[in-house]
């Protein structure tokens, strides 16, 4: 599917998706060239629905992978043979709406002591009080910290938007110590050879082991800061509105999910047992 294939990544950059998901899109459309021996652009409805079934029964793939082939097919279709796919024949799969893990400050606190590494440390601080996605903090750039303003400009987020977030004070005292120490001069936080960011895997690393030793068993990945992020800016007060622009939200209902595990309004209330009368203490 050569030329299928440069057309499909051409119209994917011209749409502006992430080199993430083009990559996916196309490891997902050779995927079903390899399974039916032929060009994604002569299946029918039905081989289609073949293949999502057999993604779901045979494979007993996630549901990720079943909505990430289902996403690149139908990308296909529509924008790159100017198709029309059929939604009423190829439904797509529903996604489990899973609430993200979220850490207490202690435990946010436990992971910045056990981050010794300089470096380190600056980057999940400023993830953690900016609110940013570890891909965003890589990318940072010296100039993107205006500290007069005390605000952290972040250039070409997810879909392409600019937005600016907040820059805490706390941050902004390690962000110097860091810059005095490393003397950064255009990437914020620079690979070794200086001329890259650093990498992700290298921050999801870091993040890992510090929170291996601070003794955490929670299920969190870096990601989780920013969850951290929202969740304690909602518990402290501040309004969603204000949270979905700093996340970078387009939706306000997806913000709307950190009303779920925040726990300012729910520790008010009482459960219904605490309001009954106490009976005598079972015996063992």
């Amino acid at each position: 599917m050569g030329k299928l294939r440069d057309q499909m990544v051409m119209d994917m950059r011209l749409k502006g998706l992430s080199p993430k998901t083009i990559s996916c899109y196309v490891g997902a459309m050779k995927a079903i060239a390899a399974h039916f021996g032929k060009s994604p652009a002569e299946l029918s409805d039905d081989e289609i629905r073949e293949y999502l079934y057999y993604l779901v029964e045979a494979r007993k793939a996630s549901r990720a992978v079943i909505s990430q082939s289902y996403s690149a097919l139908k990308f296909l279709f529509e924008h790159t043979l100017q198709k029309q796919w059929n939604h009423a024949r190829i439904p797509r799969t529903k996604q489990h709406k899973r609430l993200p893990w979220v850490l207490s400050r202690e435990d946010v606190e436990a992971i910045f002591s056990a981050t010794k590494n300089l470096k380190q440390r600056a980057i999940l601080m400023t993830i953690y009080s900016a609110g940013l996605r570890v891909g965003e903090a890589t990318r940072l750039k010296v100039r993107d910290i205006d500290s007069k303003r005390m605000m952290i400009r972040v250039s070409e987020g997810k879909g392409l938007k600019d937005r600016y977030t907040l820059l805490g004070e706390r941050n902004l005292e390690l962000l110097r110590t860091y810059w005095k120490a490393y003397r950064p001069e255009d990437w914020l936080f620079p690979s070794v050879s200086g001329s890259e960011p650093v990498s992700i895997s290298c921050v999801q690393k870091a993040f890992s082991a510090s929170l291996r030793k601070a003794g955490i068993k929670k299920k969190a990945s870096v990601h989780t800061l920013r969850h951290c992020f929202a969740t304690h800016l909602l518990e402290s007060g501040t309004d969603l509105y204000y949270i979905q622009r700093l996340l970078g939200h387009k939706s306000a209902g997806t913000t709307s999910v950190y009303l779920h595990i925040a726990g300012k309004e729910i520790g008010k209330i009482k459960s219904p047992s605490d309001h009954t009368k106490d009976d005598p203490k079972p015996t063992p």
